[in-house]
């Protein structure tokens, strides 16, 4: 059961002539909605790859004849536009914003360059909690990444915590909580900073989150997928999948649809989040096609499709042209079973309907996609890089193996079988987080935090992440890094073949963003630079596979986020550590997974 709008909002934002704006809110997480949302809609910045010379604030002037509108949606303000490159420069914005609580919504008016506050407050008995902004960059902020055990302790109950981070980007997407399995029972919602576009559209929809529907808590459901891989079977599948926040039951009983209202001859951007646990999820329009501009945070040259496949975290930015006959027509968001995914429905409905329209559900039919386990083809950032080439590659390229094993057996002889990385399944401690252990000086890291180290800035580093061939369970697997975007620069089946696969892989402005698929039994090659110090979890973002272990952890350039260090943790940190030792010393409920 979820309460309405609980999150009783107080925005106030500072202005400053030489800062930029800063956009506050007071999140209250007591019983708490699976739409709730932070939402604005303007703007980010790009980064470039390379180099990493990063400044905070950017002094071109206004170009008073390239604003951001219908028709110049690749203009946004100060010369700022969709081919400046977000990971070097970003507006100072100077603005106010004011932010308030209309039924599901929290709406931050958040422009690309404004600095964004919001304050949680724990109202739940008996849970901590710890909320993350996926996606963000966090640049020089990792203390604000929200993963317990990792950035911060978990907030313990009765206690407030304030997260601030700068815009840097801009485009969609959401907060979760990564306490364990907690967010499958609603705390995660929408997000959108607003920016410039890769093309032209008439009207915002706002963002759509699409999520499974369980009808068991978060945890059991954990707890019951874990005790079915010990003997190789899937968890339990889903009872729906919504759309918005709304959808039907099986039976088609109870329940309603969102519906999304069109006018003939204009063009929509709907802005897409796949919020869910365990499902991939492809998404359509009966009798549209979709143009596809932004892929996670990344402005992509556009591509047209009849569908898109949305891997669990993956974002992506929909135009679509009212260009068909008036009438209502079902937008799909269908459980992709090649992924894996399982559900007691196909999937999601909610309703487009034109103006003049007669009442009444669409009787519109789908026509075949394609089906599988995949993005849409290769996606072209818009603003380029170069990521290496083959011998820098070869050379510094070291791989991840990915399988389901048994380590030992239980006290009562049943087998244990986890998710792991090279044979180590991660399992953080919540009440001594990696920052924890950076900031006095302690280096003797458990190896079960499965922390690799990267000491230098300014380098590429380059990951093959490999499925273990002939494993208990072999399923696709949606990768999320924080801290970073990823280029990727090539995926396959079977065993990735040193000797010959670098020749093949895309090095010249390769596919980048922060969620990708590394397919069953098969490779995904990624790189990243080393622009941003911080604890950074890399992890798999089917739920359960994380709370089994499905994780490591790159410490990057450690010696810059030390004690004494701007960035290392403060004393309200250490303050929210206490209290989180003093709560779970005497708490009947403890940590039974990795903690994530």
């Amino acid at each position: 059961m979820f309460a309405a709008c609980l999150l009783m909002i107080s925005y106030v934002v500072a202005t400053s002539s030489s800062s930029s704006s800063l956009a506050s809110a007071q999140l209250d997480f007591g019983n708490v909605r699976l739409d709730h949302i932070l939402w604005g809609e303007h703007d980010t910045q790009l980064h470039s790859a390379a180099k990493r010379d990063v400044s905070t604030s950017s002094t071109r002037v206004a170009d008073p004849a390239c604003s951001n509108s219908p028709s110049t949606r690749s203009c946004w303000s100060q010369g700022f536009n969709v081919a400046t490159d977000f990971d070097a420069k970003w507006p100072t914005t100077g603005k106010t914003v004011s932010v308030h609580c209309q039924k599901l919504v929290i709406n931050t008016g958040a422009d690309w360059g404004d600095r964004i506050t919001v304050t949680i407050r724990n109202k739940m008995q008996d849970n901590g909690t710890s909320i993350h902004w996926h996606g963000i960059r966090q640049l020089k902020s990792v203390t604000m990444d929200g993963v317990n055990g990792i950035t911060e302790c978990p907030l313990a109950p009765g206690q407030a915590q304030t997260y601030s981070f700068l815009a840097t980007q801009f485009g969609t997407t959401w907060y979760h909580s990564h306490h364990s399995a907690q967010y499958g029972d609603g705390i995660f919602g929408a997000i959108v900073i607003n920016g410039p576009s890769s093309s032209n559209y008439d009207f915002d929809m706002g963002p759509t989150l699409l999520n499974e529907l369980y009808y068991q808590p978060a945890f059991q459901v954990s707890a019951l997928t874990n005790a079915k891989a010990q003997m190789g079977q899937p968890g339990p599948a889903s009872d729906g999948i919504l759309i918005a926040g709304k959808g039907k039951n099986a039976a088609n009983t109870s329940g309603s649809y969102t519906q999304y209202n069109m006018t003939k001859g204009k063009k929509y951007l709907f802005r897409l989040i796949n919020a869910s646990m365990d499902s991939a999820l492809r998404v359509s329009i009966d009798n549209h096609t979709m143009q596809v501009i932004t892929a996670d945070f990344v402005p992509v040259k556009p591509v047209v499709v009849d569908s898109v496949m949305l891997a669990i975290g993956q974002r992506y930015h929909v135009l679509v042209s009212a260009n068909q006959a008036v009438g209502s027509y079902w937008m799909r968001a269908v459980v992709e079973s090649a992924c894996a995914s399982a559900c007691k429905v196909t999937g999601g409905l909610a309703v487009v309907s034109y103006g003049g329209a007669p009442p009444g559900n669409p009787n519109s039919s789908t026509t075949a996609i394609d089906r599988g386990c995949n993005s849409p083809d290769p996606l072209t950032p818009w603003v380029p890089n170069t990521v290496g080439n083959s011998t820098a590659f070869i050379n510094q390229a070291k791989q991840l193996d990915v399988n389901l094993y048994l380590p030992g057996t239980t006290t009562n002889n049943a087998n244990i079988v986890v998710w792991g990385v090279n044979m180590s399944a991660i399992d953080v401690q919540w009440e001594i987080p990696t920052l924890n252990y950076v900031a006095t000086g302690n280096m003797s890291y458990p190896q079960t935090e499965n922390l690799i180290e990267i000491p230098k800035q300014g380098i590429w580093t380059y990951w093959i992440i490999q499925e273990v061939q002939g494993g208990i369970i072999s399923i696709p697997h949606p990768i999320h890094l924080h801290g970073h975007d990823f280029y990727i620069l090539g995926t396959g089946t079977g065993k990735f073949d040193i000797d010959k696969d670098p020749a093949n892989l895309t090095y010249s402005n390769p596919t980048r963003r922060d969620t990708a698929t590394l397919p069953a039994a098969g490779w995904l090659v990624i790189a990243f630079p080393t622009d941003n110090p911080g604890a950074w979890l890399m992890h798999c973002h089917i739920a359960w596979h994380i709370a089994e272990g499905l994780g490591v952890q790159f410490l990057e350039s450690k010696s810059l986020i030390a004690g004494g260090s701007p960035q290392s943790p403060g004393p309200a940190w250490n303050n929210q550590c206490s209290a989180w030792n003093r709560y779970y010393s005497t708490s009947y409920w403890k940590k039974d997974d990795s903690g994530l």
